[in-house]
């Protein structure tokens, strides 16, 4: 069994000796290196065996699109900060990305600040008196969005 990984071919022993240095995956199928922001993620069998693994961070999104030059990234899931600025410079570069990143609902995610990038991010605005009666609103304070969204679409499930 041979997996690919950004451009590179795994051979079983290299996946069994990655598994080995990481340690137990857990069942949600993702395993921690201690002191890193690293997650390994392994892809199963229909057995339980593992015959894949997915590695996500940030710095690595971005010199996977540098040196690889890829029309597509796909990520498993943004869930830091980091990671969220890693997918706005992507899509900046004009490389189409497709990412999940999980939530309550787009407007909690709108109140994460590890995730609310992704979505344009919100900043308080004050206007005069004479721009909230254009606008229909008695009060001068309101939350609007900072910057254009990273992705084009989002899906809430």
């Amino acid at each position: 069994g041979k997996v690919s990984e950004v451009g590179e071919v795994l051979t079983r022993g290299q996946i069994d000796h990655i598994v080995e240095r990481v340690g137990e995956f857990g069942e949600d199928n993702r395993a921690g290196l201690p002191g890193t922001l690293h997650r390994v993620s392994c892809m199963r069998s229909r057995k339980g065996a593992i015959v894949g693994l997915t590695m996500r961070v940030g710095r690595v999104m971005i010199e996977a699109v540098e040196n690889h030059m890829p029309e597509v990234v796909v990520v498993d899931e943004i869930g830091t900060e980091m990671e969220a600025l890693a997918a706005r410079t992507i899509a900046q570069r004009g490389v189409m990305l497709v990412a999940t990143a999980h939530g309550g609902s787009l407007s909690s995610m709108l109140m994460n600040p590890s995730l609310c990038d992704l979505l344009g991010g919100i900043q308080s605005v004050t206007v005069g008196d004479e721009e909230a009666r254009r606008r229909g609103v008695s009060s001068k304070s309101f939350l609007e969005r900072k910057a254009p969204p990273t992705f084009d679409v989002a899906v809430e499930m």
